[in-house]
C-alpha cells in the first residue's frame, strides 16, 4: 500500500475535523445522566471513582455510597477523605453475602445505604452521586428495582447518578442514559492465582 503523503493526511484530517465539529455543534442538550457500569470484567468501581476525581477537579460536589463494600480499608477512601468539602465517601457495606450469611441484616444494611443515596440525590448541592455495587443489592432483591427507578426518575435535572455492579437489571439498563459493560478477557486472580493487591483492587 502506498504511504499517504503529509499533504494527503492533512487534507483527510481536515475533513474529519469539520465533520466532527458539525456533530459536536448539533449536540445542545445538557442534563444530569444516569450511568450504569456493569458486566463481569474488572473496572466498574474504578471507572466510577475516576469520574468522581474528574468532577471534584472541576469543583463539583460528589457523594459516594458503597453497598457491600466497607469491611476493608481502601486507598480511594484515604484520598477522598482529604477533600471533605467536595466529596462525601461512605462505605456502608459489611462484605459479600457469602461472608455475612445473614439475609435480614444484609437487607437492613442495604436499606440504610440506599437511604443515604436518596438523601444525596435529593440534595441539589451534589452534582454527582455514585451508588457503588447497587446492582448486587438489586440482584439479590434486597431493594425493589421499581423504587430505584422512581428515585432516578425524580432526581434533580442536572444531577449525575452512577450505578455500578454486575448483573444490572434490564429495567435499569433501559432507564439509563449511558451503559458500559465491562468484559473480562483475562484476570490474574483466575489464571495465575494472584491475590487482590493494594492499589489494584483496593
Amino acid at each position: 500500500m502506498k504511504a499517504r503523503s503529509d499533504a494527503e493526511h492533512a487534507a483527510k484530517m481536515k475533513k474529519i475535523q469539520a465533520a466532527q465539529a458539525k456533530k459536536v455543534a448539533a449536540k445542545t442538550v445538557e442534563k444530569g445522566l444516569v450511568i450504569v457500569h456493569t458486566g463481569p470484567g474488572k473496572g466498574k468501581t474504578s471507572a466510577a471513582l475516576g469520574m468522581a476525581v474528574r468532577a471534584i477537579g472541576h469543583g463539583m460536589k460528589v457523594g459516594v455510597v458503597q453497598f457491600v463494600k466497607g469491611a476493608m480499608a481502601t486507598g480511594e477512601k484515604v484520598v477522598f477523605d482529604r477533600f471533605p468539602e467536595l466529596i462525601e465517601f461512605k462505605p456502608m457495606g459489611e462484605g459479600f453475602t457469602w461472608d455475612t450469611q445473614d439475609r435480614s441484616r444484609d437487607i437492613a444494611v442495604a436499606r440504610a445505604a440506599w437511604d443515604e443515596v436518596k438523601r444525596m440525590i435529593a440534595d441539589p448541592s451534589y452534582a454527582m452521586v455514585i451508588a457503588d455495587e447497587l446492582n448486587i443489592v438489586l440482584r439479590y432483591d434486597y431493594l425493589p428495582v421499581d423504587e430505584v427507578l422512581e428515585v432516578l426518575g425524580d432526581k434533580p435535572h442536572m444531577t449525575h447518578v452512577i450505578i455500578t455492579g454486575r448483573n444490572a437489571p434490564e429495567a435499569l439498563i433501559d432507564a439509563a442514559d449511558l451503559v458500559t459493560e465491562m468484559a473480562q478477557v483475562k484476570h490474574p486472580f483466575r489464571e495465575q492465582n494472584v491475590k487482590a493487591q493494594r492499589g489494584i483492587e483496593f
